[in-house]
């Protein structure tokens, strides 16, 4: 399992995967002028989810043997696994860690980042064997 962190797609994933995350935080702050920050996590994060599959597709995963609608499916079903890890590292380190360490500035910048580091590795594997297997 350690060698598939060690291979040119998983250096490749990390970099589409950067411009996913990008997209999604990026599109949270923006979200997050019209909405709450709960709701914000979650509409970024699909935003964030639908670039990283168009990317996946084209860079990552080129020789997928699954049909699109199959890919899509699973990639969904894999986000849904990632979308709660990234609200709920969010929301933890927002409302709770964060203040309890004296964090005054940036709080959700800082939380909505790690939340969305986190599932890098369970979305690689999920993504390998399942999406586009």
């Amino acid at each position: 399992m350690i060698g598939a962190f060690r291979s040119r797609q998983f250096l490749v994933f990390l970099l589409t995967g950067g411009i996913a995350a990008a997209v999604n935080f990026g599109s949270r702050i923006l979200y997050n002028q019209w909405m709450g920050f709960s709701a914000a996590i979650v509409l970024a994060y699909i935003t964030g989810m639908v670039t990283a599959f168009v990317l996946a597709r084209l860079f990552v995963f080129r020789n997928s043997q699954r049909a699109l609608h199959q890919s899509a499916l699973y990639f969904v079903l894999v986000n849904g696994v990632a979308v709660l890890q990234t609200w709920a590292i969010s929301l933890l380190l927002a409302d709770w860690l964060l203040p309890l360490l004296g964090v005054e500035h940036f709080v959700h910048e800082i939380a909505h980042g790690v939340g969305v580091v986190v599932p890098v590795f369970s979305s690689y594997l999920g993504h390998k064997h399942l999406s586009f297997k």
